[in-house]
């Protein structure tokens, strides 16, 4: 698997992606911290509770306002086998969906064990933050998936039945590589959501959701990203249930006012492609950021996975300083998601002033071993 040619990066340019990258990962962490205490509810259960307009602030899950779930935690160690492979690329090493599959299995053992392990020397920092270690209602689809060593590749996916929103909603961190071609992030979120989910339609809305970020990390528009992502699935065995969902969250937007019952229609069974299509169509309808998040967590859909996806979608086309502040003032694990994400934008637009074949700097080592 190649990557284009490295980008030209000014500094108004990086400053940009900078802020796309942390609102990306910012606006999936709130989207899936806003809808998680929501998750398993049915509309009226949620009305009853919250009132006819529902959920509209962060609420207690997990033992606290702003706790994410491992939707999230997913995501920021997709982050970090990215940043390893960009740095294992030096050594001629450069399969990237082994790196995140490494980076998974990282996050496995966070799911075992009680806290980090001083004695792994290559787990690197990520996996060092001790809040990154409680269990957050993992479904048994990543459980299994990423239970041994042996990585699902396309050819023999991970549980090829399974048609759950999990990997797409991890899967915002490959539309950021904005210096590669849209099919190579299409191919590279497939072959990674299909470690854990085999069903065509988990893996293809992976890719599918991962062009739209791309599109929205470079400045395009969300429904001209979305129909680059159409474009991409064409040829794809498979695509058509992913295909028309994305095309019936389009045509949702002219149906008039956004209800719960219409993004109940497009979730439908809460499989990958109907949360998807939730995703895109709040982040199309949605008045601003806080609106938008609203309506993708006030269903009796997967709350947290649409949150979540709309959250990325939506922090990248409008990067953080769109994102509500009251909630990300109280957003579980906030500095580790900026750290991450300023690390992420430095290695992709500064990663030859940090390592090399012949010479690197040791403190990025250490952060992300090349092991």
């Amino acid at each position: 698997m190649a990557a284009a040619a490295n980008t030209v990066w000014g500094r108004t340019e990086q400053q940009d992606f900078r802020s796309r990258v942390r609102g990306t990962l910012l606006g999936v962490a709130v989207g899936d911290a806003l809808g998680a205490p929501l998750d398993g509810f049915t509309l009226a259960e949620i009305r009853a509770a919250h009132g006819h307009e529902g959920l509209v602030g962060l609420g207690a899950g997990h033992g606290g306002r702003g706790a994410i779930t491992h939707l999230t935690q997913l995501t920021l160690f997709s982050v970090d086998g990215l940043i390893r492979a960009q740095v294992r690329r030096d050594t001629g090493a450069w399969h990237p969906p082994t790196d995140v599959h490494r980076a998974y299995l990282r996050w496995a053992a966070t799911q075992r064990d009680w806290g980090p392990d001083e004695r792994r020397k290559d787990d690197g920092w990520l996996a060092r933050e001790e809040w990154l270690y409680a269990r957050r209602s993992p479904p048994r689809s990543c459980l299994l998936g990423l239970g041994d060593d042996i990585m699902g590749t396309l050819d023999a996916p991970k549980n090829p039945g399974e048609p759950g929103p999990e990997a797409a909603a991890r899967s915002a961190p490959f539309g950021l590589l904005v210096g590669w071609e849209p099919q190579l992030v299409l191919q590279l979120a497939v072959e990674c959501a299909a470690q854990t989910h085999g069903h065509p339609a988990a893996y293809l809305a992976a890719g599918a959701y991962a062009v739209v970020v791309h599109a929205l990390a470079r400045g395009e528009t969300l429904d001209g990203a979305v129909q680059r992502a159409l474009a991409l699935l064409a040829p794809r065995p498979g695509q058509l249930p992913v295909a028309d969902a994305l095309q019936r969250a389009l045509g949702a937007v002219r149906q008039g006012m956004p209800t719960p019952e219409r993004i109940e229609e497009l979730a439908g069974d809460g499989g990958a492609e109907g949360v998807l299509a939730v995703a895109v169509y709040c982040a199309l309808v949605g008045e601003d950021v806080r609106h938008g998040l609203r309506l993708a967590v006030n269903h009796g859909g997967p709350s947290s996975a649409a949150g979540a996806l709309t959250g990325g979608l939506l922090g990248a086309l409008h990067g953080e300083t769109a994102l509500p502040p009251a909630w990300l003032a109280e957003l579980e694990g906030r500095p580790t998601m900026l750290v991450l994400a300023d690390d992420f934008a430095m290695e992709m637009t500064q990663g030859a002033a940090l390592h090399g074949p012949s010479a690197s700097s040791p403190g990025w080592l250490a952060r992300y071993p090349r092991a």
